[in-house]
């Protein structure tokens, strides 16, 4: 009795640390960040032209996108790229570091070429 309930406890906490924390296995390891800033008029044409599908597409699911205020303090895990000085620019990371970056919005047909030819850098196993 003691032993199938103390089994019982260890089943739910392994339910409550997957919810919590995912599987490892499906953890992304690459993500698009968009460095943006306050009446950046490229990047409000980038949010009406392609911001509103991204999460929809295949390139937004495989590179969920994080916006970041290029005037704000950079977060820590950014730490390691190069510095920002034109907004929209959009850098791919892939296991923290910088694979490469599209300088400004050149369009929706050139975003997604350049986004697609960045994600081929990218290791399969990635």
């Amino acid at each position: 009795m003691l032993a199938e309930r103390n089994r019982s406890l260890l089943t739910s906490a392994a339910l409550v640390l997957f919810l919590l924390f995912g599987s490892t296995s499906g953890a992304r390891t690459a993500e698009l960040v968009m460095f943006e800033q306050p009446l950046c008029e490229w990047c409000e044409v980038w949010e009406e032209e392609v911001g509103v599908v991204y999460s929809k597409t295949s390139e937004g699911k495989k590179l969920p996108i994080r916006k970041i205020d290029i005037h704000d303090t950079r977060p820590t895990d950014l730490g390691a790229i190069k510095p920002v000085i034109y907004t929209p620019t959009f850098v791919l990371i892939h296991e923290g570091s910088e694979v490469g970056r599209i300088l400004g919005y050149p369009g929706e047909d050139h975003f997604w070429g350049l986004l697609n030819s960045l994600m081929e850098r990218i290791p399969a196993d990635g």
